[in-house]
């Protein structure tokens, strides 16, 4: 499989996981804080990783003794990145917060084509614009509830906001990194280091009062992390990163789809969600401008991934 495709697949594929965890999170604050699950989720993600480098590839551990300073810094803004975004979604709702963490993409995309001088036509320019707008036309119910005042989600907002930029710091220096390093030898730091940041903020008690379903979703929540990221950051190594954040845009619209299902099944474990026509009208338009930005001209027939 050429490279670009690679890149391509591995974005998607963390897309379709980050697509899940909004929801899965909302569930699971109602029996942990976001530092209970903030660290959970990398504590699994660690201990998995270093014994399979371990048992495969023992010379990998060796950047756990001194880490590169830059790999530090990406560490503790994806630490930032974890908790403002769990905590957003503790005090929103899950679309409210996969609205606000778009942010961060489109930060990406934008430093693609400022720092890593990443070639870019006309065509990925419309493309990029579509998807900004299909965003805004998508979101609309949830913006005019924002802007009404009928609820009041402002300290929500600004940790999600927080988190996106700080996960768009990250996925820069990430990228940086990956030139160098192998992406997956990277995250035995950036999974590890977090672990003892939060420990001092877990209560453990609460972890030792989850039923069997509770244990199953923090499980789920540490392995989406584990291969999430891991494949964030193959999809760094092989593709660019403004083809990347537009691959990621995507993730919201596949959440509110998994909610969609959710409200006309009637389940009353998670609050619902509204959709109109105009809701899918601006999917319709993200999904345009995505396929704008990704693909090149149509060669003999096939499209090619730019």
């Amino acid at each position: 499989m050429p490279n670009s495709y690679k890149g391509i697949l591995y974005a998607v594929i963390t897309a379709v996981l980050w697509s899940v965890l909004a929801i899965v999170m909302k569930v699971s604050l109602t029996d942990l804080t976001p530092a209970d699950i903030t660290w959970f989720r990398f504590l699994l993600a660690f201990v998995i990783l270093t014994l399979y480098y371990y048992f495969r590839k023992p010379q990998y551990l060796r950047i756990l003794r001194r880490p590169p300073l830059i790999l530090i810094l990406a560490t503790l803004c994806l630490a930032a990145n974890y908790y403002g975004f769990i905590e957003g979604v503790n005090l929103t709702t899950p679309s409210i917060a996969q609205v606000f963490i778009q942010l961060g993409p489109v930060l990406l995309a934008v430093a693609g084509f400022i720092f890593f001088h990443e070639r870019v036509v006309w065509r990925q320019i419309v493309g990029l614009v579509l998807v900004m707008a299909g965003l805004l036309v998508f979101y609309r119910e949830q913006f005019n509830l924002i802007l009404s005042g009928r609820v009041n989600f402002q300290a929500g907002i600004l940790w999600i906001m927080m988190a996106a930029v700080t996960w768009a710091v990250y996925s820069v220096l990430l990228k940086i990194m990956v030139i160098k390093y192998p992406p997956m030898q990277l995250n035995l730091v950036i999974f590890g280091l977090p672990v003892l940041l939060y420990l001092p903020f877990v209560n453990f008690g609460h972890l030792a009062e989850l039923d069997f379903i509770g244990w199953l979703i923090l499980i789920f929540m540490g392995l989406n992390t584990l291969f999430a990221y891991g494949l964030l950051s193959l999809a760094m190594h092989y593709a660019e990163a403004n083809k990347i954040s537009v691959i990621l845009i995507l993730n919201p619209i596949l959440t509110f789809m998994l909610m969609a299902i959710i409200t006309y099944s009637g389940a009353t474990w998670i609050q619902h969600e509204h959709y109109s026509l105009i809701t899918l009208t601006g999917a319709i338009i993200v999904l345009a401008g995505a396929v704008l930005t990704i693909f090149k001209k149509t060669v003999r027939g096939k499209p090619r991934v730019s």
